[in-house]
């Protein structure tokens, strides 16, 4: 692997939030990871073949994208209507002046909330957009009232509801 300045995983452990890779992609990582947008269960022998790679070379490859913070992570999308909640909604947060230097306490905070699937630090009028699931509109009045619109940082809330959501085709982005 052809790695400038290549950091030790203890390096990249102390800083998880990696915007850019300390290194430049080369073909093949680029393969690996589409490969692993389209399928991350991927059987690693499979994943080397159409790499063009040894499979222990594949294997070292895929370790360095996810200790370099690359591939931030493998999960399941689970579908929320099948945990019961059948409502999702993007919800935009704009924040009072004098609360903007708290923004990374903030959005952790926001991401610890129940109903909360991911959240997002935006550019323009708003400074946040939260993703949420709830079983219905009552509970995400709730989710709403009790979270945000109470919360002493918040100056205003704008929820939109999701009717659907389609995913691009191979990938999980």
């Amino acid at each position: 692997m052809n790695r400038e300045n290549s950091p030790t995983s203890r390096q990249v452990a102390a800083s998880p939030k990696n915007v850019r890779p300390p290194f430049r992609l080369d073909s093949v990582d680029h393969v690996l990871l589409e490969q692993l947008s389209i399928n991350a269960r991927i059987p690693n022998n499979a994943l080397a073949a159409i790499a063009g790679i040894a499979p222990s070379t594949c294997l070292g490859r895929v370790r360095t994208l996810i200790e370099s913070g690359v591939i931030r992570g493998f999960h399941a999308d689970i579908d929320p209507a099948a945990l019961g909640k059948d409502l999702q909604a993007m919800i935009a947060v704009r924040l009072l002046s004098e609360a903007r230097s708290g923004l990374a306490e903030l959005g952790e905070d926001f991401a610890g909330l129940d109903a909360v699937l991911n959240v997002y630090f935006v550019a323009g009028v708003d400074d946040y957009l939260i993703h949420v699931a709830t079983a219905g509109s009552a509970e995400l009045r709730d989710f709403v009232v009790e979270n945000l619109s109470a919360h002493p940082a918040v100056a205003a809330t704008e929820t939109i509801l999701i009717f659907e959501h389609v995913r691009p085709r191979g990938g999980s982005v």
